[in-house]
């Protein structure tokens, strides 16, 4: 700017249009030099609800768009999703959707967000696009959907900044993809959910197509941290058929796997066994069979005719030749395996000689049901296998070693541990430092937190945009915000009293005595002590309220609930929800 100033008198640049303008685009402050923004909008600090979105300029890329399952601070809520207010004012910009797999956690928003992103192209593979259109179908009216289908090794052109290349990962579920995404400041690399799987010789597979990728110059690496602090490597698919296949060998009566409906490479072996050991399948659980149905369409999982039958079926065979693969392995309420445990499935009951299998891990917060549900099962006589006494299951997530192994052979420049609480996160820096990447490269974000990238740099900035959580309840999407959430947690933790009062208008008198309800508080048939005091307490303070002018409702109100509640708190040390009603004659 000064050299420029040289070449005129003082102020004469000023009346030159074209120098302002050429001085304007040669030289730029470093607070408005371009860089490329990163921002995280779930999965940051919870498992589930995972969104990301890069922004360089006026063009986004977003990848994934997934919902989390409600929470005990939650009651009464379906999901939670992910809040797109910010990109709902740059809808005009966001030039795509990347889907990197079919599980809920990254896709079960879709229909809830995609029209507030201005229903951009969505790139997903095969098997991921036929899921989104299958739970599209119960959303008839949100706007139809552009999905394009890409596969390991397609490259795709977002705009004038972005360019995506899409590999293979293995995961629980075919056709999981990382993402490449080629921007001015450099190579992001996404690795979402992901782990290893080992040959017969237990060598891991797939390796060189991660050193060829970090062969191409990694500015950052987007690492899962799902399963960061377990010790060692995953177990093989290979090892947790061979386990299913002996336990099913042993087996002398009916056998029964619960596992997740999304674990479509899991549930085409069990087929598979189930067909070598001249065992009949039987499926139940919409989602796992919707979820089969689309894997065999495209050719995902083929099996003989007559391998899988309805479940209706069943009775007709011997229970030696009957295996039933179903959803409920968590203790979910309304999934099959907790209805068989609770006498209410139509066509399954539970009896002794049934070997039941777990085929999963118990998701945090899922010990107790899973408990009793394993109670409920051992009492009618079956026999419970699970995850943690046999190798039934192998997590989707890698572990410690293997996600060490990638940092290794991606050689990232930077580091952003994605999935997972702050403590998972946490542990995959560690990992990665202990393989040679700078503490300062690695940054630990919270979602809505605003991360910038030149070529040269990496940061986390002070900004911050919209990512609390969205409600969706019933038909209700975001209606159900905080407030009616702590009443909701006073309600289960405390109960409500309703007390009804009948009003003089003119004189503003009790004109006979408040009725009282109380639900999750005190049992009123074995509590008439204390009904009377209560009683009691509000004749003496409508009494005490000055009669110069007619009540007003509302201040009667205001006034019972917070003199109450201390009255209420003094004798018994807890805090219902009062709900007074006023009723003037």
């Amino acid at each position: 700017h000064v050299g420029f100033r040289s070449l005129w008198p003082q102020g004469r640049e000023g009346s030159n249009p074209s120098l302002r303008t050429m001085i304007k685009k040669t030289i730029k402050r470093p607070d408005t030099a371009e860089v490329l923004k990163f921002v995280p909008l779930g999965g940051f600090e919870e498992v589930g609800r995972n969104c990301m979105f890069f922004e360089y300029q006026d063009e986004i890329v977003v990848i994934d768009a997934g919902l989390q399952f409600p929470e005990e601070s939650t009651p009464g809520i379906d999901y939670i999703i992910t809040n797109v207010s910010y990109l709902q004012g740059k809808k005009q910009n966001v030039k795509a959707l990347i889907i990197t797999h079919g599980h809920y956690d990254h896709i079960g928003a879709i229909p809830y967000i995609i029209h507030k992103l201005g229903n951009p192209p969505i790139y997903a593979a095969a098997i991921t696009g036929e899921i989104i259109k299958k739970r599209q179908d119960d959303f008839p009216n949100q706007p139809k959907l552009n999905i394009i289908t890409v596969k390991h090794g397609d490259k795709v052109k977002f705009g004038r900044h972005f360019e995506a290349e899409f590999f293979d990962l293995d995961h629980t579920i075919p056709d999981t993809l990382g993402v490449i995404l080629k921007t001015p400041m450099g190579n992001m690399v996404h690795f979402c959910d992901f782990k290893f799987d080992y040959d017969h010789d237990d060598n891991p597979i797939g390796l060189d197509d991660y050193a060829r990728i970090g062969q191409m110059g990694v500015h950052t690496l987007f690492m899962d941290s799902t399963n960061s602090e377990h010790p060692g490597i995953s177990v093989s698919e290979r090892l947790v058929e061979k386990t299913l296949e002996e336990l099913f060998k042993k087996a002398e009566g009916r056998i029964i796997v619960a596992t997740f409906s999304s674990l479509i490479t899991r549930l085409g072996e069990i087929i598979k066994i189930a067909a070598r050991l001249k065992r009949k399948v039987f499926v139940s659980g919409y989602s796992m069979k919707t979820n089969l149905q689309i894997a065999q369409n495209l050719g995902y999982l083929k099996f003989e005719k007559g391998t899988i039958l309805p479940i209706e079926e069943m009775h007709k065979y011997k229970d030696d030749k009957v295996l039933v693969v179903c959803t409920g392995a968590q203790g979910e309420p309304n999934a099959t395996l907790m209805r068989v445990a609770n006498g209410e499935h139509k066509f399954i009951k539970s009896k002794k000689g049934d070997t039941i299998i777990l085929s999963s891990s118990i998701i945090p917060g899922n010990e107790y049901a899973v408990q009793v549900l394993k109670d409920n099962l051992t009492r009618q006589g079956a026999k419970i296998y699970q995850s943690s006494h046999v190798d039934i299951h192998s997590s989707g997530h890698a572990p410690k070693e293997e996600l060490k192994k990638v940092v290794e052979l991606i050689k990232p420049k930077y580091l952003v541990p994605v999935h997972g609480y702050y403590f998972m996160r946490s542990a995959n820096k560690e990992n990665a430092m202990e393989v040679g990447v700078p503490e300062n490269n690695i940054l630990l974000m919270d979602n809505g937190q605003v991360a910038e990238f030149t070529p040269s740099s990496a940061r986390i900035t002070d900004k911050t945009v919209d990512a609390f959580y969205v409600m969706v309840d019933g038909l209700g999407v975001g209606d159900v915000g905080e407030v009616v959430l702590r009443d909701r947690r006073i309600l289960s933790a405390e109960g409500m009293l309703v007390l009804i009062l009948t009003l003089d208008k003119e004189k503003g008198h009790l004109l006979k005595k408040p009725d009282i309800i109380s639900r999750g508080f005190i049992y009123l048939k074995e509590n008439q002590g204390i009904l009377d005091e209560i009683r009691g307490k509000i004749k003496n303070i409508i009494e005490r309220i000055p009669r110069h002018q007619p009540l007003d409702p509302d201040y009667v109100k205001t006034l019972l609930r917070d003199q109450l509640g201390a009255f209420i708190y003094n004798k018994t040390h807890r805090r219902p929800m009062i709900l007074p009603v006023v009723i003037e004659v």
